[in-house]
Order: C-alpha cells, then sequence, then structure tokens
C-alpha cells in the first residue's frame, strides 16, 4: 500500500471543507428568510462538519497502527460522529429554538456535500493502492 495516514488525514480535512463551504452557502441563501435561518442552516451544517472532523481525526489523527486498531478507530469515530450531530441538532432545534427547516437543509446539504467531495477528492487525489 502506498498510502499513509497523512494522506487519508488530508483527504478527510478537505471533505470537511467542502462541508464547511456547503454549510456556509446554504446559510448565505437562508439570509433570504431572514438572519435566524441562517443561524440555523449554520448550525445544522456546522454540526455535521465538527462530527466529521471529529471522526477524522479519530480515525487518522494518532497515526499508523494495525489493522483491528484501525478498524475500531473508523468505527469509534462513526459514532462519536452521529453522537455530535444527534446532539446538535437537538441543540440547536429544541435547546436553542432556532427554526427546524433550515436547520435540516444547512445538515442535509453538509452531508450532500460529504458524498460529492468524495466523489471529487478521490479523483484528485495522489496516493495510491496496490490491491
Amino acid at each position: 500500500m502506498l498510502n499513509s495516514a497523512k494522506a487519508g488525514w488530508r483527504l478527510a480535512l478537505r471533505a470537511v471543507a467542502f462541508q464547511v463551504a456547503a454549510a456556509l452557502a446554504t446559510a448565505a441563501a437562508g439570509m433570504t428568510l431572514g438572519p435566524r435561518a441562517a443561524l440555523a442552516a449554520l448550525a445544522g451544517g456546522g454540526t455535521l462538519a465538527l462530527g466529521s472532523l471529529v471522526a477524522a481525526w479519530g480515525a487518522f489523527g494518532v497515526g499508523v497502527s494495525s489493522g483491528g486498531v484501525a478498524l475500531a478507530r473508523l468505527l469509534l469515530g462513526t459514532a462519536v460522529k452521529w453522537l455530535i450531530v444527534v446532539v446538535g441538532l437537538y441543540l440547536a432545534m429544541a435547546v436553542w429554538k432556532l427554526p427546524p427547516v433550515p436547520v435540516l437543509a444547512g445538515a442535509a446539504m453538509a452531508a450532500a456535500a460529504f458524498l460529492v467531495s468524495m466523489r471529487f477528492v478521490a479523483k484528485r487525489s495522489t496516493t495510491r493502492t496496490n490491491a
């Protein structure tokens, strides 16, 4: 295998950057409905971006390890990501009383940006694997 944990970390950061850009674009579009809608969209998209960043840090942040440990870190990072997403969306809608539609729109756009970024980032990647 010719790719490294550092290359994986860079790819994950690029995907998070796509999510942040999507959250900011959704918040900018939400400004047409008012500042609370923009803040709500930013909260929803930012929650997903934060969750992805934490998952990436869990998977790639501590360096190279054995296959079993790497898989465990990946699964734990994914579980923590979705815990952050659920708590963040709950805080945005139930505690801070932000409008739910823009919150969910921001989260949906960030999730879509993650999917799109995987295709775009994978095409631009210079890492290779021998399988």
